[in-house]
C-alpha cells in the first residue's frame, strides 16, 4: 500500500526521482549560510513547537532545522540513491530557489534589490559548489525563482549552470489569495510568446510556465494567440516555442498525457506507483526521457485497455532500453522523431554532441516529481 511522504524529505525525493525522469525541490538558505530544502518562509511545523522561536526559516540554522526532520541540500546529496539517480542515470533536478519574507533576517526589505539579488547570488554559489563537488552534471539541473533580477544574480554569482526566471512574478510575501490577485494582471498582459521573448531575450535555459496558460477558459484570457495542448492551440504553441524546453506546473492527472504529447515537460504532484490508469483512458508511462518510446512502441501504449494495460506497461519495461543503453541509431531515431513532432531548431547531429551519453537531450520531454512526490497538507512535519 503506498504512502505519500512528507513533501520535500528524504523518503519522498528518493521515492520521486527513483520513479519518475527527475524531482523539483525547493532551497533556502539558513541563519548560518547553509540550504536546507522547504518551500514555505515559515519553518512548517505546529505553532506548539516553535517554543518562542522566529517563524521565518532564514531565521534558524541548519542543525536547528535537521532537528525538526528537515533535509539540507548537502545530505540529499550525499543519499546514495539520490546521488546514483541525478549524477549517474540521467535524472533532472529543478532547484527553486526561495527568497525569503522581506521582514526576515536576509530579507531585505520590501524595495532593496541589490539585498534581494544579494541574497539569491549567495544561494546560487553555495549551491554551485556542493553541484560541483558531487559531479552532478550541468545538463541534469537547472535553478528557476520567482525572482526580478535572476540574470544579474547568475551573473554575479558567475554560475554557469542552467537557469530560468519564474514569469509572471510573485512577491514573495501574503497569502495565496493575495499573490493571486496581484499576478493576474502581469498574466493577462504576458502571452505565451511574451513569455518565450523574456525568456530567450534573458538568457533563460528553459521555460517553467503555469498549467492556465494552455487549458480553457484560462488560456483565452492573456493578450496574442491563444495556446492549447491540442488542434490549432497546439499548432500555435509548438510553432512559438520552437523546441524551448517548457515545464509545466500543475500537472494534473486529466492532462498528463497531453502534456507529454505536445513535447512539454510536466511537474506532477501524483507519485503512487500503483497509479498506472490516466482518467484520459490512456496507460501511464512515467519515464518519457529516461525510458524513451518510439514510434511503434508508443502506438502499442497507446493500443492499452483498463484491462490489459499492466501487462503491456511490464512489456515496455522490459523491453525498452534505458536513454544511457541505447545505441547511437536509436538515439538518432528518437530525436528525429521528437525534432519532427516539436519543432526542435537544432540539427540531430548538435542536440546529440551536446546530450550526454547517461542524460537524456536537454530539450526532451520529462515527467517530475513535484516537491519530491507531492504537494502535502501542513505543518510539513507533525508528530
Amino acid at each position: 500500500m503506498y504512502c505519500q511522504e512528507p513533501e520535500n524529505t528524504l523518503k519522498s525525493l528518493q521515492h520521486a526521482i527513483s520513479l519518475f525522469d527527475g524531482v523539483e525541490f525547493d532551497i533556502r538558505m539558513t541563519s548560518d549560510n547553509q540550504l536546507v530544502i522547504h518551500h514555505d518562509r515559515r519553518v512548517s511545523i505546529e505553532n506548539s513547537r516553535l517554543q518562542g522561536k522566529s517563524e521565518w526559516v532564514e531565521s534558524w540554522t541548519l542543525e536547528d532545522l535537521e532537528s525538526e526532520g528537515f533535509l539540507s541540500f548537502r545530505a540529499m546529496l550525499e543519499d546514495p540513491i539520490i546521488h546514483s539517480n541525478w549524477v549517474e542515470k540521467g535524472k533532472m533536478g529543478c532547484i527553486e530557489i526561495k527568497r525569503p519574507h522581506p521582514t526576515a533576517p536576509m530579507g531585505g526589505g520590501y524595495f532593496s534589490r541589490k539585498k534581494h539579488n544579494k541574497h539569491i547570488t549567495n544561494i546560487i554559489k553555495i549551491a554551485d559548489e556542493i553541484l560541483d563537488e558531487f559531479q552532478v552534471p550541468h545538463q541534469n539541473m537547472v535553478y528557476y525563482a520567482f525572482h526580478k533580477g535572476m540574470a544579474e544574480s547568475v551573473t554575479i554569482a558567475k554560475s554557469t549552470r542552467p537557469w530560468a526566471a519564474l514569469i509572471p512574478y510573485i512577491s514573495p510575501y501574503g497569502n495565496r489569495t493575495t499573490q493571486r490577485i496581484e499576478s493576474f494582471p502581469r498574466y493577462l498582459t504576458t502571452p505565451f510568446s511574451s513569455l518565450v521573448k523574456q525568456h530567450n531575450n534573458m538568457g533563460s535555459s528553459m521555460l517553467p510556465c503555469a498549467i492556465e496558460y494552455f487549458i480553457a477558459p484560462h488560456n483565452k484570457l492573456p493578450f496574442g494567440k491563444t495556446m492549447g495542448l491540442h488542434g490549432k492551440g497546439l499548432h500555435n504553441l509548438t510553432r512559438i516555442r520552437k523546441g524551448m524546453p517548457t515545464y509545466i506546473w500543475p500537472t494534473k492527472k486529466i492532462h498528463e498525457k497531453l502534456i507529454l504529447d505536445a513535447g512539454l515537460t510536466g511537474l506532477t504532484d501524483e507519485a503512487n506507483p500503483q497509479f498506472t490508469w490516466l482518467p484520459t483512458g490512456d496507460a501511464r508511462w512515467v519515464n518519457p526521457a529516461i525510458q524513451p518510446l518510439d514510434n511503434q512502441q508508443q502506438f502499442l501504449l497507446n493500443s492499452a485497455t483498463e484491462e490489459n494495460h499492466l501487462e503491456i506497461l511490464k512489456q515496455l519495461k522490459q523491453e525498452v532500453p534505458i536513454w544511457s543503453e541505447c545505441d547511437n541509431a536509436r538515439r538518432v531515431e528518437l530525436i528525429s522523431m521528437w525534432k519532427k513532432s516539436w519543432n526542435w531548431q537544432k540539427s540531430v547531429d548538435e542536440i546529440l554532441q551536446s546530450s550526454s551519453k547517461s542524460s537524456p537531450p536537454w530539450q526532451a520531454s520529462r515527467l517530475i516529481g513535484h516537491r519530491g512526490s507531492g504537494m502535502t497538507s501542513r505543518p510539513v512535519i507533525s508528530e
